[in-house]
């Protein structure tokens, strides 16, 4: 068991307004009330973020006709959990966030499930990032049901559609792929659409979380759908895109207008899972010393461009998965390939961390270890709700050495910050080349057997 007694006094602080106990009919700040510590109240803060995650993603799989009673009943469980005097074990808050963690893994394999069922299996594709001339519709957010019944009532309207941030993979699906007029993925992370937005001249989708206040000079261009919601923004309650369509049909026309760079995205797990007997004998023959997982939830942080400058110090020996809109701070790199497989790899979507997870249970299987013991380091960003689920994802299958940035969340208490040093190894982004020398120090050999 954890000692995770917490003292009433020396500095620990908290915020908590959930009952008619808070203090001074504000918040408890110090300590709770009701007795409650602030270990507790910041796991409780930790858990429903999970929760949070987790429900996205049960919401997207929801949409294309995929459910699973048993993640709602731990979503029901572990969100009762958080009630005014129903827990005030620290202990059981670590296990139900593990536990989340084991949850959000199968969450995310059932969307995984949905997406290539309705859309079929991702393939490596060449995404185009400048515009064609015509009508334009920009589309952002990780809606893929939404974006692909506006292809379908799009088709043959001389309208193209663009994507933006964790819409990119889009493409790599055959059955979103196959609609000529997807025409392309304009912008980087979320956090660029203002100004992005500003300078497209047609009408703008957001399908999910990840949208942004808009500025005036675009909120009549702008519709939303599903979970997202902006005030004095059109909301499209179906799945019925006639007015965004009039729209832009309505606006001026984009340009021919050919892009800096072309982008490469789709690599499932199918599409990787030819490379497996290649990757054994290039680690054998020391061409591969390591893989990295660079990427996950951007955040306008000015630390930031850490993840750029570590990838672009990687040796050449090193191979780069990369997932999630922060692949943005990389996914331009001309990394080059070793021996035919691309040394830039992009597994998709934030949800597609389960394709990481699968990838790697697969290596260990032909290496002969477990998925521990690979040569692989997670150099993880994160912004909000999803990354959270994420990390206790990686912390349930055991996974420890993670760096993590580009700040420590907000939550994260010293005590338990300890915890997750202590039994994980957690650690926080500093200097990207101190870092990479401290992860090459450490690497360990794989002994590959014919």
């Amino acid at each position: 068991m954890r000692d995770l007694q917490v003292e009433r006094q020396g500095g620990l602080h908290m915020f908590c307004y959930q009952c008619s106990q808070a203090l001074g009919g504000l918040a408890c700040t110090t300590h709770g009330v009701c007795g409650k510590a602030p270990t507790v109240n910041r796991l409780q803060d930790n858990l429903t973020f999970a929760l949070k995650g987790i429900s996205a993603y049960l919401y997207h799989a929801r949409e294309l006709g995929y459910d699973d009673p048993e993640i709602g009943a731990f979503l029901e469980r572990a969100l009762y959990s958080t009630l005014t005097n129903v827990n005030f074990d620290a202990e059981s808050f670590l296990n139900l966030a593990l536990e989340a963690g084991e949850m959000n893994l199968r969450t995310m394999r059932l969307l995984k499930r949905a997406h290539i069922e309705a859309f079929g299996e991702p393939t490596p594709t060449e995404v185009p990032t400048g515009t064609r001339k015509g009508p334009g519709i920009l589309v952002t957010g990780h809606g893929l049901k939404a974006l692909h019944e506006l292809l379908k009532q799009t088709e043959g309207m001389g309208i193209n559609v663009y994507t933006h941030s964790e819409m990119l993979p889009a493409h790599g699906y055959p059955g979103l792929r196959k609609f000529p007029h997807l025409a392309g993925n304009l912008g980087k992370a979320w956090f660029d659409q203002r100004a992005l937005f500003s300078r497209f001249p047609g009408a703008i989708l957001g399908t999910s979380n990840c949208i942004i206040l808009p500025k005036e000079d675009y909120r009549d261009r702008m519709f939303t759908i599903g979970p997202a919601k902006l005030p004095n923004v059109a909301y499209l309650p179906e799945y019925d895109f006639r007015p965004l369509i009039e729209k832009a049909l309505s606006l001026p026309e984009l340009p021919e207008e050919p892009g800096e760079v072309t982008l490469r995205t789709g690599f499932s797990l199918r599409a990787l899972l030819p490379y497996k007997e290649r990757l054994k004998e290039l680690v054998g023959a020391g061409q591969i010393r390591r893989f990295f997982l660079i990427g996950g939830c951007d955040s306008p942080h000015p630390r930031g461009s850490y993840y750029r400058e570590l990838a672009q110090l990687l040796p050449e020996d090193t191979l780069v998965f990369t997932l999630a809109c922060g692949k943005f701070r990389i996914n331009d790199l001309p990394l080059g390939q070793i021996e035919g497989i691309p040394r830039l790899i992009d597994l998709g979507q934030c949800n597609d961390a389960i394709v990481v997870v699968e990838l790697l249970q697969e290596l260990a299987q032909l290496f002969g270890v477990s998925p521990t013991e690979l040569p692989v380091s997670f150099v993880i960003s994160w912004m909000e709700q999803k990354a959270v689920a994420i990390l206790w994802s990686l912390l349930s299958l055991g996974i420890k050495g993670i760096y993590l940035g580009p700040v420590l969340p907000a939550w994260i208490n010293k005590e338990i910050l300890t915890i997750l040093q202590q039994e994980y190894d957690l650690r926080l982004i500093g200097d990207p080349k101190d870092d990479l020398a401290q992860i090459l120090k450490e690497e360990k050999k794989l002994r590959v057997s014919g």
